[in-house]
């Protein structure tokens, strides 16, 4: 199994990272779609290391781009099977990137868009540590029949989406929040007002106030 990659940005205060912030993107982008909301994230955490990596398959959809999985098959078992190739491999990316920095996962934070979004909540709430936080964006819980019986930890997370999303329906949040809520999992959700399939400042701001508060507990 090959180790996914991406484009990264390091600590702006220069030390030794403290944190680690993985962005998760969307179906048929790249790592260089969200490595840009590090110059946002990295004023309240000066001290955190930001990579975005590569989804692991090419995008059949649009050839410069990379999926976690191809959710376009009839077969809901394949798919299945394919997010869970996928969450193996973001956890192996997970584990190698701590281990090189020498962090924790209560020093890791999960931020997700879209496809992205569905990757990270399937991964940290599976993860046998607990992680520091999890943001999503514009995205859904896949499969939440099973995680009842898969659930290992549960961190808090935070759920973020537009209400004029025509990709993936603003309702799929109010629902993801409500399923994590009867798991016990410390989920909050914000509907960013006028906003399609994308990041509003709203929703970004909310996002790094999170992120810096839960890294504040450690």
């Amino acid at each position: 199994m090959s180790l996914i990659d991406g484009p990264s940005v390091l600590p702006l205060s220069g030390n030794q990272a403290k944190q680690l912030v993985i962005f998760c993107h969307g179906y048929g982008a790249d790592g260089n779609d969200l490595i840009g909301l590090a110059n946002y994230f990295q004023q309240a955490l000066p001290d955190a290391f930001f990579i975005s990596p590569n989804a692991p398959e090419a995008c059949p959809m649009n050839p410069m781009g990379y999926q976690w999985f191809d959710f376009t098959s009839n077969d809901p078992e394949l798919i299945w099977k394919k997010v869970n190739e996928a969450g193996e491999i973001l956890n192996k990316f997970i584990d190698h990137k701590l281990n090189e920095l020498n962090l924790t996962d209560e020093n890791l934070s999960l931020v997700g868009f879209s496809q992205g979004t569905m990757m990270s909540l399937h991964v940290g709430l599976r993860r046998k540590l607990k992680m520091s936080s999890i943001v999503g964006f514009s995205g859904r819980l896949i499969r939440e029949d099973t995680l009842a019986d898969e659930i290992r930890s549960r961190p808090p997370i935070y759920l973020i989406h537009g209400d004029q999303d025509p990709m993936v329906p603003f309702s799929d949040t109010i629902n993801a929040a409500k399923i994590l809520e009867d798991l016990n999992v410390d989920v909050q959700s914000h509907i960013s007002p006028n906003t399609p399939h994308s990041i509003a400042q709203d929703g970004l701001e909310i996002a790094i106030k999170f992120l810096s508060a839960n890294f504040l507990k450690q």
